[in-house]
């Protein structure tokens, strides 16, 4: 009996396995064109002391000034000091009390990414230069987050990287991500420089997201819709189109809303 049972199960499994392979969706050129395209901010670390700042506290009061300092813990703020614009006087403020935060990003960093941007080949196709020389002020919020899911849970003011479409899943920058790896020639990278992790949060959850577990994040993220899971289920998916998924799901949440 228990021999029958076996081979039930087995060939249940090898029949559910193979549906889903059968399922798998092989998109036109011009589709993963549009899927590979990343739709998310860049990641900026460095602050401009020339431009002014924006501090918007949790009592909602509002201060604008020169950015002097910024305290991080892990890549992530967890205070600032601003030199008040009218008055010159310096405040620190730490992130606990902190609901916004506007900076804008340095020349420098946005020198260094220009560069990035022509020396890699995956840049050339996927990415917007204008996104990254044209960049004026960053945008910041605070979150109660365990950095990479391991420490205490703290407030910091964590880079927002989907601003115009975060409704539904609020996507944060990791300063110390990784990327993919790719090969060198004459200068330019072929091939890698996908970043390989983010901060999400859907709901009142934010936790850090590594491509490596991406697979098992990818129901709690896009189950809830079946249209999404339809037209875009996880095996004819990559972690490559993340930033393009986020955008999709929400557009076809927002449709149905």
């Amino acid at each position: 009996m228990k021999k029958i049972v076996f081979v039930m199960v087995a060939f249940i499994t090898s029949f559910l396995s193979f549906a889903q392979k059968a399922e798998k969706i092989k998109y036109e050129k011009e589709k993963l064109k549009e899927m590979e395209h990343y739709y998310f901010e860049e990641v900026f670390v460095s602050v401009s002391s020339k431009k002014t700042s924006t501090v918007i506290l949790k009592d909602q009061k509002i201060y604008k000034g020169y950015c002097e300092d910024v305290g991080r813990k892990k890549g992530q703020i967890s205070s600032i000091e601003i030199k008040d614009s009218v008055t010159g006087k310096k405040v620190e403020f730490e992130a606990t009390t902190i609901a916004e935060l506007y900076l804008f990003p340095s020349g420098f960093e946005k020198f260094g990414k220009m560069n990035k941007y022509f020396s890699s080949s995956t840049s050339w196709g996927t990415k917007s230069l204008s996104k990254t020389t044209n960049k004026e002020d960053v945008h910041f919020k605070n979150q109660l987050v365990s950095l990479k899911n391991k420490k205490e849970q703290t407030e910091y003011l964590m880079q927002i990287i989907n601003p115009t479409f975060s409704t539904v899943i609020e996507v944060y920058g990791d300063p110390n991500a990784k990327e993919t790896s790719g090969f060198g020639v004459g200068g330019a990278t072929f091939g890698g420089g996908v970043t390989k992790s983010y901060y999400v949060k859907k709901g009142e959850k934010i936790f850090w997201l590594h491509k490596d577990d991406f697979e098992g994040a990818y129901t709690e993220l896009f189950g809830d819709n079946e249209e999404f899971v339809k037209q875009y289920p996880l095996n004819s998916i990559e972690w490559d189109y993340f930033s393009f998924l986020v955008l999709e799901y929400t557009r076809l949440k927002e449709a149905k809303a």
